[in-house]
């Protein structure tokens, strides 16, 4: 077989197999963010939850109970954001309500 029976390999083909062969399986970086986000809103939404419940129970004030209330609102609107990629907005929300809530808690009850 001469040179000129012999199929072209472009430029192109080459460089999709070797991005293919380099290509780390498994989720990317910004998956991986959107995920822990989520996990992390998850686990705060489980315990506002039962800090709502203990304070329903000891028969709080209606305040601490909205305020833990619109805490797992939050969560579950960080939840919402981090499953559309916006985990660096969802971290700071997620944090600043957080420390709104503990301090209104903190007012609140003293």
């Amino acid at each position: 077989m001469s040179t000129s029976d012999q199929p072209e390999v472009t430029a192109d083909v080459t460089a999709d197999v070797t991005a293919e062969a380099t290509a780390l399986p498994g989720p990317t970086p910004a998956a991986r963010a959107r995920r822990a986000r989520i996990a992390a809103a998850s686990l705060l939404m489980a315990a506002a939850a039962v800090v709502l419940a203990l304070r329903l129970a000891s028969r709080s004030s209606v305040l601490v109970v909205g305020v833990y209330g619109l805490l797992l609102i939050l969560c579950g609107g960080v939840i919402e954001l981090s499953r559309r990629g916006r985990t660096r907005l969802g971290t700071w929300l997620l944090a600043a309500g957080l420390a709104a809530a503990l301090v209104m808690d903190g007012v609140v009850l003293s």
